[in-house]
């Protein structure tokens, strides 16, 4: 990485303690992109909640094919890290947990509405769509394609509610 920026490695460590400290500083920025998604989709109660859950992920798909990266980082970070560092495995599930953590309040207000289940249990609903949307992502990567991405969202969205939702993701 440092010969490819042509970054001395004073530089580098000036600004970073070590390779994980950089990496855990990169998920942070990402998880404030994240946060910023979540603010921008799910805490608009102008729109039904189910809608801006889509919506968010949806988002977060555009987000993707505008990087170049059909996937999500923390997975793609997850699936390479977890395995050899206690430090990024316990992070990376933070971040996920966040994540669902936020979709489950809005899940809830679905449930208050009568869009879903009175004995929907909205923060399980809310890990498994984080999971599923997982998946689907490295599906996406490793296809090149949103197609895994879309399919998911359709399905998942079709499962909990009996209503296919589809929306222009472009």
């Amino acid at each position: 990485m440092l010969d490819t920026t042509r970054t001395p490695k004073g530089s580098f460590y000036h600004h970073f303690k070590d390779k994980e400290d950089f990496a855990l500083q990169v998920l942070d920025t990402y998880m404030s992109q994240v946060h910023a998604g979540i603010d921008a989709r799910l805490r608009h109660t102008d729109r039904p909640p189910l809608t801006r859950v889509r919506d968010f992920f949806e988002m977060t798909q555009k987000s993707y094919r505008e990087k170049g990266y059909m996937g999500c980082l923390i997975g793609g970070l997850g699936q390479e890290l977890s395995g050899v560092s206690d430090v990024f495995r316990e992070k990376i599930s933070q971040c996920f947990s966040e994540i669902a953590s936020e979709m489950a309040i809005c899940l809830e207000e679905a449930r208050q509405l009568g869009e879903l289940p009175k004995d929907t249990n909205v923060q399980e609903m809310a890990e498994r769509l984080v999971d599923c949307w997982e998946g689907a992502a490295l599906r996406s990567r490793l296809q090149r394609t949103p197609a895994s991405l879309n399919s998911m969202l359709d399905f998942y969205f079709l499962a909990v509610t009996g209503v296919r939702q589809r929306q222009d993701a472009s």
